[in-house]
């Protein structure tokens, strides 16, 4: 026998007992993880749904369908403070019931015979948009007067619409339109005061972006400005979602992904809120201008959204399809503590507010004149047709345009963006230029023009008051993402984004821009004359004034 082969049985054996320790002690590990919470997700989890998500990128489809569906009945209680003289009652623990009915029908359309629907048109309602939300031709749509489908409807006119869906689901309002967007009514609201009463986990979070280290409130604050968005509808969703304003988060997920979507590389509050703006977004002018007419639940289902119901109900409905069954989701929008139930404890009546602010397009709203942003007599290039205003979503709100070059790519140029229009200049940042046309100085109000991709070098300065022509800066790559020297410009109307198209196209000097089947294709029109947009210029594209 060899040395040490009287041993070896028993060192065999020691590894053995050793291994079985391990895989017990990995076991217990386990069982005590899956105490964690409801909410808890491991790495592998995550790992997957990150893959998953990242697949399923444009944000309209759910983003749960290999995910068990998130419990309901046990949020955080909110200890509500109240932030003015109103006093708001103290809410109970929200607990949204189950139901275990039949799956909800979605509608499809039939050859049964019903009345037809009589419906009272809405702010910013054209007939092509009304037509696609009701599934009908434009001609099938009674209206007691002639209305061109270039042309906003007046809010409350009676229009009669044949029924082919049998509409009758989640038809009632949720939230109006001026609480989702940045609008008027939220001028006076101070987010980092409502933060610090508030007393959450919110109030002392600190993160640190591209801009250096940030509170919670400087990042509601950052994507609010920057998107548009209304910072209320951000608190709201980020307390209903993970107790974040008044309480603690329960757990690591909670923690990590405060918005409730877990996905690897939105982890962290400011990309959290960021990917959630993406979603409300694409339901809010999606709806709006009529390219989105439903909602796709987490189990791949889908439910025709009802055509009555307005911009902002439909962006929330949006938001929450993606965590919830047809039920579920039902429960959470209209059951006794709904979110909308919620959102009114935090900030008091959202329809009171409206009363003060709505509609957001006002009766007889025209662009004011505006010119193309280049100097007369230069050449440039139309470049960008009808495309989102801010990131890859929203509002197709966004025109673009470059100056002839004898180079491609992201070069310096001579050339000067100039204002298309007089206005206080309110905002600037990284490329960025903002002029409001009222003077005001709030972007939250009336007309405002944004200027992106405006180099650094020459840029105008804020609080400068420039007449139209007036030199803004030069066109460059700077400020997102960008393959070539360009201005990208984009309107808002009291907060709103808007459509480059449509019954308040953009109108330059003269050329009325039309969209295309896609992002960035689309056409200038003035009389006779047409400039199609193309991505790289070439002579079809060449625009003068």
């Amino acid at each position: 026998m060899k040395p040490g082969s009287s041993t070896a049985p028993q060192a065999w054996f020691s590894i053995k007992i050793k291994f079985l320790i391990l895989i017990w002690v990995f076991l217990m590990l386990s069982l005590t993880s899956c105490n964690l919470g409801n909410y808890y997700v491991s790495a592998l989890d995550l790992t997957a749904t990150a893959v998953f998500a990242t697949a399923l990128d444009d944000a309209t489809t759910s983003f749960f369908a290999t995910q068990s569906p998130p419990p309901i009945a046990e949020p955080t209680p909110i200890p509500i403070v109240p932030t003015s003289n109103i006093e708001i009652p103290t809410p109970t623990e929200i607990s949204i019931p189950i139901l275990e009915s039949e799956p909800l029908p979605t509608a499809t359309r039939d050859n049964e015979e019903r009345p037809p629907i009589l419906y009272y048109s809405q702010s910013g309602d054209t007939l092509p948009v009304v037509a696609a939300r009701f599934g009908v031709q434009i001609e099938e749509i009674k209206i007691q007067s002639e209305i061109s489908p270039r042309e906003l409807i007046k809010p409350q006119t009676l229009l009669v619409i044949p029924d082919y869906y049998g509409f009758n689901i989640a038809s009632d309002p949720i939230l109006p339109d001026s609480e989702i967007i940045y609008s008027p009514s939220a001028l006076d609201f101070d987010i980092t005061a409502f933060v610090s009463e508030a007393g959450g986990y919110l109030s002392s979070y600190r993160e640190y972006t591209v801009d250096g280290w940030k509170s919670g409130a400087e990042i509601i604050q950052k994507v609010a400005i920057e998107e548009s968005i209304n910072p209320r509808i951000l608190l709201g969703l980020l307390e209903f979602q993970s107790g974040w304003v008044y309480g603690q988060p329960k757990n690591v997920f909670e923690k990590d992904y405060p918005m409730g979507f877990p996905i690897i590389d939105k982890k962290g509050l400011l990309k959290q809120i960021s990917f959630s703006v993406k979603i409300l977004a694409n339901g809010y002018y999606g709806w709006r201008e009529g390219r989105i007419t439903e909602v796709v639940f987490m189990d791949g289902t889908q439910q025709r959204i009802h055509p009555k119901i307005n911009a902002g109900s439909a962006a929330l409905q949006h938001f929450f399809a993606n965590f919830y069954d047809p039920a579920r989701w039902l429960s959470v929008l209209y059951g006794e503590g709904s979110f909308s139930a919620l959102y009114e404890q935090m900030f008091g009546s959202p329809w009171i507010r409206a009363l003060t602010v709505e509609p957001l397009y006002s009766i007889g709203l025209t662009q004011p004149n505006m010119e193309l942003p280049f100097l007369p007599g230069k050449i440039w290039a139309h470049t960008g047709g009808p495309h989102p205003a801010w990131g890859s979503h929203g509002a197709w709100a966004a025109l673009d345009f470059a100056p002839a070059s004898d180079k491609s790519g992201c070069t310096v140029s001579y050339d000067w963006v100039v204002a298309s229009a007089p206005g206080l200049v309110v905002r600037t940042g990284p490329g960025l230029v903002v002029l409001d046309l009222d003077g005001d100085g709030y972007e939250q109000t009336g007309w405002v023009i944004l200027y992106l991709h405006i180099a650094s070098d020459g840029k105008v300065i804020k609080g400068t008051y420039l007449d139209q022509d007036g030199l803004i800066g030069h066109p460059s790559c700077e400020g997102g993402s960008a393959t070539g020297t360009h201005v990208h410009m984009v309107r808002k109307y009291n907060g709103e984004w808007i459509a480059a198209d449509g019954p308040l196209a953009f109108n330059l000097s003269g050329w009325i821009s039309f969209k295309g089947e896609k992002p960035y294709e689309g056409k200038l029109v003035r009389k006779d004359a047409v400039v199609i947009a193309r991505i790289y210029g070439s002579s079809e594209s060449v625009v003068t004034r």
